[in-house]
């Protein structure tokens, strides 16, 4: 935890005042079962509360950036924005994989660079924040370090690969369109997963990510592409 401080202030302009529920924010449950003797509060209840803020802050933003846009589309960009290896990678950016506190067993089974483990801290730090300092200082803090991105059209890019080539397809008529997961690799804290994309049982694509959902917006994104072509 050494040096979370200086970095927050130096970083994000941050200063915590409630020192006890910053370190809450980066304690894994690992940890505190390992040292439950001494009775020491984990991240989870944070996770909740920061998981609730960021879809509001986030809700608002998108509703106002694009105000023609319909409730379906806003709901598909916004689960883009918060899902899990969003917000692992914003974890990331901001560093706090250096600071989270894991029991040795996670720690020796790679939970540092874990998706998960990462995506919850974010959230749980933004739990942490808004208990201490407010919902402006969540919305300044997801200001410079997740906005930028959307600002930039990151993830309308990536929004609905599966979705536009399902209404490609549906729009020539009524067709069964299948993922399959053919194969996982790597370990159990980093897999990569290869799915097939089959139309009508007939295999037309593939795709690899680093979790069954971005492998599935791979292949449809291979898919499409590769329909075009023939058009």
């Amino acid at each position: 935890m050494r040096g979370l401080d200086k970095k927050l202030k130096n970083d994000f302009g941050i200063v915590f005042h409630n020192k006890k529920i910053l370190k809450t924010a980066f304690t894994h449950t690992s940890y505190a079962n390992e040292h439950r003797l001494l009775k020491i509060s984990h991240n989870e209840r944070l996770e909740f509360l920061g998981d609730a803020v960021l879809q509001m802050i986030i809700s608002h933003y998108l509703f106002r950036k694009y105000p023609k846009k319909a409730e379906g589309d806003l709901s598909k960009m916004r689960s883009m924005i918060v899902r899990e290896e969003s917000l692992a990678g914003f974890s990331r950016f901001c560093e706090f994989d250096k600071y989270i506190r894991l029991g040795k067993g996670e720690e020796k089974s790679g939970g540092r660079n874990r998706d998960t483990i990462l995506g919850d801290l974010f959230e749980a730090f933004l739990g942490a924040l808004l208990l201490d300092s407010g919902v402006e200082a969540v919305e300044s803090f997801l200001g410079q370090v997740m906005i930028p991105l959307v600002e930039e059209g990151k993830f309308e890019r990536v929004l609905d690969y599966k979705t536009n080539f399902q209404e490609l397809l549906q729009s020539q008529g009524d067709v069964l369109i299948d993922y399959q997961v053919v194969k996982e690799s790597g370990p159990a804290h980093a897999k990569t997963f290869e799915v097939v994309v089959l139309v009508d049982n007939k295999e037309v694509s593939s795709g690899v990510g680093k979790s069954k959902k971005l492998a599935e917006q791979e292949a449809a994104k291979n898919a499409l592409e590769a329909f075009k072509k023939r058009s």
